[in-house]
Order: structure tokens, then sequence, then C-alpha cells
């Protein structure tokens, strides 16, 4: 009864699309679910995503749960979880994921998981990192450690949406370090973030993670820009 009353005045709704939510759904509803864009690139041994990174920097497996349409209910659901603080959005499509992952020989391998990091300023004013909830659950799938302390953002970049590639790769370059490299020293990576674009960020992070000696990195991600 109390539960229905909080229902009453607080209504559940979906993440994607606001529609209430029945008893039986949750964070999404049933309509939206069956309606993503799924890219099941990693059931297909599809490597788009590699292309994005060919010739730039060395990946050994990539994947990205979604394809993100402009106006489509991917990039809301991503919109809500950056800048609604619907965290759970992360622990729902990191489990998602996860558990297709697990089910795969080509991610076997992998021994830790790290998430493209926010520097520490808008970390603060955020109050979370947006890809820490999706890449805890993939490391709980896949029974690997995560790790937030290797990967660091040392400076403060405002949104590059609007950014050309060109000008997202320098705005980028050697924004990162490397900390505690005795961590991931001699270990296959899952470096997780939430969308790829041009691939500039993710290759800036393979460039820094590479000086730890003799890694390997995979990536996976929650969406990619077709």
């Amino acid at each position: 009864m109390f539960q229905a009353v909080i229902d009453l005045f607080f209504p559940k709704v979906c993440y994607a699309c606001y529609s209430h939510l029945q008893d039986s759904e949750i964070y999404i509803c049933t309509s939206c679910r069956h309606n993503f864009p799924v890219t099941n690139y990693h059931f297909n041994a599809n490597s788009t995503v590699e292309k994005v990174f060919y010739g730039r920097a060395k990946v050994e497996q990539a994947t990205a749960l979604l394809r993100f349409e402009k106006k489509g209910v991917v990039q809301q659901l991503i919109h809500n979880l950056k800048y609604k603080g619907y965290e759970e959005i992360g622990t729902f499509l990191g489990e998602w994921l996860g558990n297709e992952l697990k089910e795969l020989d080509t991610f076997k391998e992998v021994d830790v998981v790290i998430p493209v990091p926010l520097h520490k300023k808008k970390l603060k004013k955020r109050g979370y990192n947006q890809v820490s909830k999706f890449g805890q659950e993939i490391a709980k799938s896949l029974q690997v450690d995560y790790n937030d302390r290797s990967l660091i953002k040392i400076t403060n970049t405002k949104s590059q949406v609007t950014k050309r590639r060109f000008a997202r790769w320098q705005a980028d370059h050697e924004l990162f370090a490397l900390e505690n490299p005795e961590l991931i020293e001699n270990k296959h990576i899952l470096l997780v973030d939430d969308i790829i674009t041009t691939g500039a960020t993710l290759e800036s992070c393979i460039q820094v993670l590479n000086k730890a000696q003799n890694v390997k990195i995979s990536i996976a991600t929650m969406a990619i820009v077709p």
C-alpha cells in the first residue's frame, strides 16, 4: 500500500520515452526495449568499431551495444544518464552488455575493466562518472577487476559535441595520464565509454594505457554514432 501511494505521487517512468512503467518493468518500458537499435557487433564479429581506430591505435576487440541516432531513444537515454542523474541507466546497460560478452570467447581473456575518466572538477560538479556503473556491471559479469585508479584525466575540457574530428583529436591529445601502472602491467584491458563518435577520446586513452608494460586493449561502449 505504501509503495502504491509513492507511485501515485512519484510514478515510475521509462528513462527513454517517459511513459509510465508497468509493475513488471524496470527503468525501460517493454516497447523501448524491443525498439532499441541494437548493433549485435560482438555476436557477428563485426569490425565496425575496430575500423574507427584503423591506423590510429591497436585494438584487440571492440564493440558498441547500440546505435546512436539523433533525436532517438538512445540519445535520450544517454542524456538522462549524463545530465539528469539517472545512474541506473549505466547499471542497466552494463548488465545487458556484460551478460552478452561473458558468453563470448573473444572477451574471456579480459583481465580488467577501466572506464574513460572525468576530470576531478567535472566529477565533483556532476557527482558521478556516467561510465562507472556501466563498467562495474561489465566487470562483474566477466568476473574481473574494475580499475578507476590507473587512468586519470589531467585537463578539464568543455563539451566536445559540436567539435569536428581534427579539433576533437587536438583537444583530447594528452589530456590523460597513467598512475599505478603496476596494476595493469601484462593485462588485457577492456576500456569502456558511453559513445564513440570520432574515437579521439578513446585513442588518447589507449596511447596512455600503452605506456604500461605488455598490455592489450579492447573497447566496449554503450553506443556508436554511425
